[in-house]
């Protein structure tokens, strides 16, 4: 019987990609607006190039990128492109269809929730706290508390003794089949692949369900508990 879901959170329940895209988009556009002399494009390729590096939650991007191809780090710049990159996250950090619904109804079914992500504590629950995520999940587990990113049994062991349920009890929800759904699988706990937030055009990922839409977890679940 599941009594508690585990759900990844970037791809999963928010397009992290689209908002990042058009994020990056928007600081750009004011950068250059601001006097930043390079073609959108070129600025574009760069920003990529430094994320390729340093991970998609580096903080330091925009003065990294400045420092690069500016020589230094020009503050009018700078400061136009954060605050037109904050706008732009803001407005673009919104869930999946079906998703508040869906959570809403599983809470009333009397199931546990909680977040298992490899992203950074702070960037993990500043995004949960905007879509008032926060009050909704029992427990959160970021790689800060483990210092292991997925599929490492560790983060997985974490959040399931947070949540107090053994691994045959439990499903976990992600779009990246190599970590979400293999070290899930790893533990004994069953999976659906997020399908609708897969980035990476996965043709097999073995999980036990494969989800096209949010609100399908609701029929898993019926499922699953008879």
């Amino acid at each position: 019987m599941i009594k508690a879901l585990i759900f990844d959170l970037d791809n999963t329940l928010v397009d992290f990609m689209k908002m990042k895209r058009l994020s990056i988009d928007a600081a750009l556009t004011a950068m250059i607006d601001a006097g930043l002399q390079m073609d959108f494009n070129e600025a574009s390729a760069a920003i990529d190039e430094i994320y390729k590096e340093q991970g998609l939650e580096y903080q330091q991007v925009f003065d990294h990128f400045l420092t690069n191809v500016v020589g230094k780090v020009d503050l009018k710049i700078l400061s136009s492109g954060i605050v037109a990159y904050r706008k732009a996250r803001e407005a673009n950090l919104i869930p999946y269809p079906h998703v508040y619904s869906t959570l809403t109804r599983l809470l009333k079914m009397g199931l546990k929730l909680g977040i298992l992500s490899d992203a950074p504590g702070k960037e993990a629950w500043l995004r949960l706290a905007y879509l008032n995520f926060h009050h909704i999940f029992d427990e959160v587990v970021t790689f800060e508390d483990t210092g292991e990113r997925k599929p490492s049994p560790v983060p997985f062991r974490a959040i399931l003794k947070k949540l107090g349920v053994q691994p045959d009890e439990a499903l976990m929800i992600g779009d990246w089949a190599e970590r979400d759904i293999v070290g899930a699988s790893n533990l004994g706990i069953k999976t659906a692949f997020a399908k609708y937030g897969d980035t990476f055009e996965t043709v097999v990922h073995n999980a036990d369900y494969e989800l096209n839409d949010f609100s399908e977890i609701i029929d898993i679940i019926l499922k699953e508990n008879g």
